[in-house]
C-alpha cells in the first residue's frame, strides 16, 4: 500500500516537472503556433494551450510512474547501506555527532556571513564552510562525545546528590577519605539473603549499616498486596533481624534520611559519599551510578561469579525444565543458586528431569546465564 502510494508521488512530482518544463517551452513554441488556435479557448487560454499542458503533464507523469520502481529500489538500497552502517555507531557517538554537525553548521554560516559581501568568495565561502567545519564538528563529537556525555551525567547526579546539603556538607564531600570499613546494606541485598552466609564465613567485616529509609521501603514491600513483593519484603525484615541478633554491635540501624531525593538508590549513594563508606548491592543499575559518582561498591554478584566454578562446554548437568521458555522449543531450568538454564529443544520435558549438555555460558556483572541441550539419551 505505502508502496504504491510511493510511486503515485513520484509520478505526480514528474508531472509539476513536466508542467514547469512545459511552460518554459511554451515561450520560444509561441512564434509557430497558428495565430487562429491561438486566440480559440475558453477563459482566455486557447484550446491549443490547454492540450499542450495537459499532454505534457500526462506524459511526465507517465514517465515518472515507470522510473518510480526503479528510484524506490535505488533509495531503499542507499537507506539500508546507510542503517547497516549507523547501527554499528554507539548511540553515544550517534548523538554526539550529530550535536557536533549542528555546531559545526552554525560556525560556519556565522563566519559565511561575515564575508557575504565580499567578491567573488562571497558566495562559496558558506558552502566550503559548511563541508569542512562540518567534517570537523562531527570527528570531534564522536571522538570527544562519550567523555562529554559521562562528566554531564556526573555532573546531573552530583547536582541530585548535592542539593539540600549545607556549604559545610558540599564542603565535606571533597575532604579526603577517612579511613572507615563501615559498609551500606542496600534493599536488594537485605532481601537477597546471602549477605549473612557470607559474614558468617569471616570474609566480610562490619560494621554494617542499615538506613531507615531502606527499612520503610522493606515495610512497604511486606505490605503490598502482590504476593511476591509481600514475600520479598517480609523476607528482607527477618533476615535484618536475624543479622541484628547474630551481629549485635557489627549491625546498626541509623536513623537519618534526605526529604529532598524520593528515590532510595540517590539517598544510599547520597549517604555513601556523605559518610566515605562502601555500598554493598547487587542492584547492576545502582552499582553503575555509584561507581560513576566515586563510591566504592561491593557487587555480591561479582563475588559470586568470582567463586563459582567455571563451567565449561560440554558439561553434564541433571535438571529439572520448570517452564516453556521464550523462544519456540526452548525449556526453561533453574539451578539451586537461582542461576537459570536456557534448554534448547527442553519444551518437551517440562517438569521432567533431565540431562543436558552445556553449550555456553554468558557470565556478567547481572549474573549468569546457561544455554545447554537435552543429552540425546533422554529422547
Amino acid at each position: 500500500m505505502i508502496y504504491n502510494l510511493l510511486r503515485y508521488a513520484i509520478a505526480i512530482l514528474f508531472g509539476s516537472m513536466g508542467y514547469v518544463g512545459a511552460d518554459a517551452l511554451s515561450t520560444l513554441m509561441v512564434p509557430i503556433w497558428d495565430e487562429k488556435m491561438l486566440q480559440m479557448g475558453v477563459f482566455g487560454i486557447s484550446v491549443i494551450m490547454i492540450l499542450y499542458y495537459t499532454l505534457s503533464i500526462l506524459l511526465a507523469a507517465f514517465i515518472g510512474y515507470l522510473v518510480s520502481q526503479y528510484i524506490l529500489r535505488l533509495g531503499l538500497s542507499v537507506a539500508k547501506q546507510i542503517e547497516r552502517i549507523l547501527s554499528r555507531v554507539p548511540s553515544q557517538q550517534l548523538v554526539a555527532g550529530t550535536i557536533g554537525l549542528l555546531f559545526g553548521l552554525i560556525i560556519a554560516n556565522l563566519i559565511g556571513m561575515a564575508f557575504e559581501r565580499v567578491p567573488i568568495i562571497g558566495s562559496y565561502l558558506p558552502i566550503v564552510l559548511s563541508a569542512v567545519l562540518g567534517y570537523i564538528g562531527i570527528r570531534l563529537g564522536m571522538d570527544k562525545g562519550p567523555d562529554l556525555y559521562k562528566a554531564m551525567v556526573s555532573y546531573t547526579f552530583r547536582g541530585l546528590l548535592n542539593k539540600g546539603r549545607s556549604p559545610k556538607e558540599s564542603k565535606d564531600k571533597n575532604a579526603p577519605p577517612q579511613t572507615c570499613s563501615a559498609k551500606v546494606l542496600d534493599t536488594s541485598v537485605v532481601i537477597d539473603g546471602r549477605i549473612l552466609d557470607i559474614v558468617n564465613t569471616g570474609f566480610l567485616e562490619g560494621p554494617f549499616i542499615v538506613p531507615v529509609f531502606v527499612l520503610e521501603e522493606l515495610q512497604k514491600l511486606s505490605d503490598s498486596a502482590d504476593t511476591m513483593k509481600r514475600n520479598r519484603g517480609r523476607r528482607g525484615l527477618d533476615l535484618l533481624q536475624t543479622m541484628r541478633e547474630k551481629l549485635k554491635e557489627s549491625m546498626e540501624i541509623i536513623d537519618v534520611d534526605y526529604e529532598d531525593l524520593s528515590e532510595v538508590d540517590l539517598k544510599l549513594i547520597r549517604l555513601s559519599m556523605d559518610k566515605h563508606w562502601k555500598l554493598i548491592t547487587n542492584d547492576f543499575n545502582l552499582n553503575k551510578i555509584a561507581t560513576l559518582q566515586g563510591v566504592e561498591v561491593l557487587n555480591l554478584n561479582d563475588l559470586a561469579n568470582a567463586i563459582k566454578p567455571k563451567m565449561m562446554s560440554g558439561e553434564t548437568l541433571q535438571v529439572r525444565i520448570m517452564k516453556a521458555g521464550k523462544e519456540p522449543h526452548q525449556g526453561v531450568a533453574y539451578l539451586d543458586d537461582g542461576t537459570m538454564i536456557v534448554v534448547e529443544n527442553g519444551v518437551d520435558y517440562v517438569d521432567q528431569t533431565v540431562n543436558v549438555v552445556v553449550t555456553s555460558v554468558l557470565q556478567t556483572s547481572a549474573g549468569r546465564m546457561i544455554f545447554a541441550r537435552v543429552e540425546e539419551s533422554n529422547s
